[in-house]
């Protein structure tokens, strides 16, 4: 049965209006003179504050910004015809920094449309909405602070996830220490062949310190992404504690279930010994589920898949 905002996006298809049905939400078709529609016509010209909308600051942090003002979310292709932007109802999308949310792809637009067309009457809650809070820190954040956005990304690259080994000569540790042998060493001898050099594996729990050409090639990459692309790699790094991990799914070795498996190793073997805690370790897994495939979603669809 379809959702109420399906019926009206049906009923409106089905009344002439010039859009199509694309999975739940409605494509406009690009305007052409005289043939612009508004779902409400502005009672007089339409004034830059009456055909944009833009979002608070607040919606990067807060729980609810605000009740549902806008009946549809569409999408259309970007004035300038590089892109793809949102509209709810006649208002173009724009960012907390009033800038318009001009995305790359049509699959991405229409996405973050989707999470626009099913939030509720009674509020726009920002925590179910991952794909815009992502396309707002590419659009605004990413470009001003790529410098310090990589910087960051390579200071942690030294205690990097994978690179890390437990003890093997003690009796707690010797089991995880064979799974990061098994499950981490395939990891480390991809990173061999793709970058040229060899990691070093540590046990320290302050890390140790990768050859200084191997930090040179994983930077260069880094420098060559997309803004779209850094902020994908940059919210899996924050999410896995690895770098690493997050290139093998920008470079295609891992998928997203194989890098959870990856970053939970050391927990879940412990849960597997002690028991998972109710309210913990189940939490803690939803919510970096949650995480990862966002930013794997949100990267894949950036490049139109």
């Amino acid at each position: 049965m379809a959702t109420l905002p399906g019926r009206r996006l049906l009923q409106r298809c089905a009344a002439g209006a010039r859009c199509r049905l694309l999975g739940t939400v409605a494509e406009a078709s690009p305007p052409r003179e005289g043939d612009t529609i508004y779902v409400k016509r502005p009672a007089s010209a339409a004034t830059r504050d009456e055909t944009s909308v833009e979002m608070p600051m607040s919606f990067m942090t807060g729980s609810v910004v605000g009740k549902r003002f806008y009946r549809d979310a569409t999408v259309r292709r970007a004035d300038d015809g590089n892109g793809w932007t949102v509209m709810l109802d006649y208002r173009t999308l724009k960012s907390p920094a009033k800038r318009p949310l001009k995305l790359p792809s049509r699959t991405l637009a229409m996405a973050i449309a989707a999470e626009w067309e099913y939030q509720e009457s009674d509020g726009i809650r920002p925590f179910t909405m991952p794909l815009m809070k992502l396309a707002c820190t590419a659009l605004e954040r990413v470009p001003v602070t790529r410098t310090k956005v990589i910087d960051n990304l390579m200071k942690k690259f030294h205690q990097d996830l994978v690179f890390c080994r437990s003890p093997d000569d003690n009796e707690l540790t010797i089991g995880v220490h064979q799974k990061q042998k098994e499950k981490f060493d395939p990891i480390l001898d991809w990173v061999n062949t793709e970058f040229g050099f060899k990691p070093v594996v540590y046990t320290s729990f302050f890390g140790g310190k990768q050859d200084g050409e191997l930090t040179q090639a994983v930077e260069t990459v880094l420098k060559k992404t997309t803004d779209f692309e850094l902020a994908s790699i940059d919210a899996m790094a924050a999410a896995a504690h690895s770098l690493v991990i997050p290139l093998a799914i920008f470079r295609g070795k891992l998928r997203i279930e194989k890098a959870i498996e990856l970053i939970r190793l050391e927990e879940d073997h412990q849960v597997d010994r002690w028991g998972l805690v109710e309210g913990g370790h189940d939490v803690d897994i939803a919510d970096l589920k949650v995480q990862m495939s966002s930013a794997v979603v949100f990267l894949l669809l950036s490049w139109g898949l």
